[in-house]
C-alpha cells in the first residue's frame, strides 16, 4: 500500500466520525423542530374541536364537562341555534359589514400606498410616521364615545354604515403591508409606461394594481378576518337596534334560554356556524396567500 492510500484511508477515518455528529445534530434539530409544531397545532386545534364536540352536546353535558365526545349526537342543535338566534339576518349583517370594510379598506390602502412609494409631497415622513402611530398606540374603548359622536353628527349612528367607516379608518396594517409590496415592484414599469402616454392615475389603475393581486387578495383576507370579528363597535352601534346586530353581537342572544338558564350548547353551535363563511374566505383567498408566500421564499 502506498504512503497516499495510507493517508488517504486516514483522513476519511477521521473526518467519518464528524459526519456522523452532523448528521445526529442534523437529526435531532428536525426532530425537535416537529415536536414543537405538533405541540403547537395540538394547542390551536384543540379548543376548536372541544368547541365543535360541545356543540353536538346536551347543556348538562357541556356544563359537565366529564366526556369529551358526546353521549348522543345532537345536530338538532344546529337548527336550534339557526332558529332562536335569527342567523339568516345576522350573517347578511355580518357579509355586508365585512365585504363593505374590505373594499373600502382595499380602495384606501392602495391608493395612500401607491401615493407615499411613487409620490414625493410635503408631509410624506409625517404621514407615514401618523399611520405607524395608530398600530403601536392601543387606546381601545377610550375613542367610542368619540367615534359614535362622530357618527350621530353624520347621522350614520342608526346605520351600519358608522361602523363600516370606523373600520376602514383603522388601515394602518394593511396600508404598511401594501407599501412593502409596492417597493417591490419597479419603477422602470412607471417610467416605461409614462412614455407609452400613461398618466400617474393610469399606471396605477393598469399597471400597478394588477401586479398586486396576491398581496391585495391577502390583505383582504385579513381585513375580511377582522371586520368579521369586530365585536365590541358593531355592539356600541346597534344596542338600540338589534336588527343591526352581526354575528359576534347576536350569537349573545343564545346566552340565555328557558328560566335564565344559559344554553352553552347553543351557543357553542352558533360559533361553529360563524366560523364557515372565513373558511370559505379563506379557501379562495388561499392561492393569493400561498402566493405571497411563495415568493417571500424565494426572495
Amino acid at each position: 500500500m502506498s504512503t497516499r492510500d495510507v493517508s488517504a484511508q486516514g483522513d476519511w477515518k477521521a473526518s467519518n466520525p464528524s459526519k456522523a455528529k452532523l448528521r445526529f445534530v442534523q437529526y435531532s434539530s428536525w426532530t425537535v423542530l416537529w415536536i414543537f409544531l405538533i405541540a403547537a397545532a395540538v394547542v390551536t386545534l384543540f379548543p376548536v374541536v372541544v368547541a365543535i364536540l360541545g356543540s353536538f352536546k346536551t347543556n348538562m353535558e357541556v356544563t359537565v364537562g366529564a366526556t369529551l365526545f358526546p353521549k348522543q349526537w345532537l345536530f338538532s342543535n344546529y337548527a336550534e341555534a339557526w332558529k332562536k338566534a335569527n342567523f339568516a339576518l345576522f350573517t347578511w349583517n355580518s357579509l355586508f359589514i365585512s365585504a363593505a370594510t374590505t373594499i373600502g379598506t382595499l380602495l384606501v390602502t392602495t391608493m395612500a400606498a401607491y401615493a407615499v412609494d411613487r409620490g414625493n409631497f410635503p408631509g410624506k415622513k409625517a404621514y407615514v410616521a401618523l399611520q405607524a402611530s395608530t398600530m403601536f398606540i392601543s387606546i381601545g374603548a377610550v375613542v367610542l364615545r368619540p367615534q359614535f359622536d362622530l357618527m350621530v353628527a353624520l347621522n350614520l349612528n342608526q346605520s351600519l354604515w358608522g361602523v363600516i367607516l370606523i373600520l376602514i379608518s383603522a388601515h394602518a396594517t394593511a396600508f404598511f403591508m401594501l407599501i412593502g409590496f409596492f417597493k417591490g415592484i419597479p419603477k422602470d414599469l412607471d417610467e416605461a409606461a409614462y412614455i407609452d402616454g400613461c398618466n400617474y392615475y393610469t399606471v396605477y389603475w393598469r399597471i400597478v394594481l394588477p401586479l398586486l393581486k396576491p398581496a391585495i387578495g391577502v390583505t383582504a383576507l385579513f381585513t375580511f378576518r377582522n371586520a368579521w370579528n369586530e365585536y365590541i363597535l358593531p355592539f356600541v352601534f346597534t344596542m338600540s337596534n338589534p336588527k343591526l346586530q352581526p354575528l359576534t353581537v347576536g350569537l349573545t342572544n343564545l346566552k340565555y334560554g328557558v328560566g335564565a338558564a344559559a344554553e352553552l350548547q347553543l351557543m357553542l353551535a352558533g360559533a361553529c356556524i360563524s366560523i364557515v363563511p372565513m373558511l370559505i374566505v379563506y379557501m379562495f383567498a388561499n392561492k393569493s396567500f400561498m402566493q405571497v408566500t411563495a415568493g417571500s421564499l424565494k426572495g
